[in-house]
């Protein structure tokens, strides 16, 4: 795997990524989950990596990536993604987003179409403020003396309680990463959900799109998979026995809904 390399936003942030696999394949880009950083793909990377180039970073406050003390939006998380196709000189490419990275996803599909080949949207909604209390929530982990038991919370809602019963290596490296996110840039990026609803826009994405849900997601439900796949023209849904971290918790079988849907005829 390579190692991390730097690019500077418009507005002056610094966003960590890294590249891996073969010059001559296709991007697919992979964004991530609020709380987590561009390892949350680790174990993807050899699967995927065969056939295609992989473009991860870290999303804005998180990860190796600056952490602006200010209320992030979906439009400048989004436009994050465009510059950093821009930098590297990739006119489009193919785009996985798990939670928050699906819903960068979906601003992509509806902003920036021309640079999007085929989308996929995993274990995310379009529209979440109704349901959760984000304002509380950026309180919350701004005023937490560290990250730990906003760490449990996380757990709680990403894993299966049997892969949370017993010492686990990869919940510990989850937990890591989001005790390890910086508390303002945890805040921010609850601002860009609170402050977002894509429900109905979501209608003019043209890109070929799948819709990957977990049937036992408590965050981003099975409900919100059916309902993003109901409204994106053509959109084919596929939900798996599982919660939230779906690509390591059903790692084989979603590296192979991935590959066969970016694979499958034009």
């Amino acid at each position: 795997m390579g190692g991390d390399q730097h690019f500077t936003t418009a507005d002056g942030c610094r966003i960590a990524y890294r590249i891996d696999g073969p010059d001559d394949r296709p991007v697919l880009a992979l964004s991530n989950s609020i709380a987590t950083n561009l390892h949350m793909w680790d174990r993807s990377v050899p699967a995927l990596s065969r056939s295609f180039r992989l473009l991860r970073y870290d999303t804005r406050g998180h990860g190796n990536s600056d952490a602006p003390a200010a209320a992030y939006s979906m439009d400048r998380l989004g436009r994050d993604v465009v510059e950093l196709l821009d930098t590297l000189g990739i006119d489009r490419a193919h785009f996985l987003g798990l939670s928050l990275g699906g819903f960068i996803g979906q601003w992509l599909g509806i902003f920036a179409p021309e640079r999007i080949d085929r989308l996929i949207l995993s274990n995310t909604a379009s529209y979440l403020a109704s349901e959760l209390p984000f304002d509380d929530q950026i309180r919350a982990v701004l005023a937490a003396p560290d990250m730990n038991a906003i760490a449990d919370g996380f757990m709680r809602n990403w894993f299966p309680a049997t892969m949370l019963a017993a010492p686990n290596e990869i919940v510990d490296e989850f937990r890591g990463m989001v005790r390890a996110t910086p508390a303002r840039g945890l805040a921010g990026c609850y601002a860009a959900l609170r402050d977002v609803d894509l429900r109905r826009i979501i209608s003019l994405i043209a890109a070929p799109t799948l819709v990957i849900g977990g049937e036992s997601d408590t965050v981003t439900r099975a409900s919100h998979s059916e309902a993003i796949a109901a409204t994106i023209p053509d959109a084919k849904l596929v939900l798996l026995p599982g919660v939230h971290i779906l690509n390591v918790e059903q790692a084989d079988r979603f590296n192979d809904e991935v590959a066969s849907f970016l694979q499958g005829a034009p």
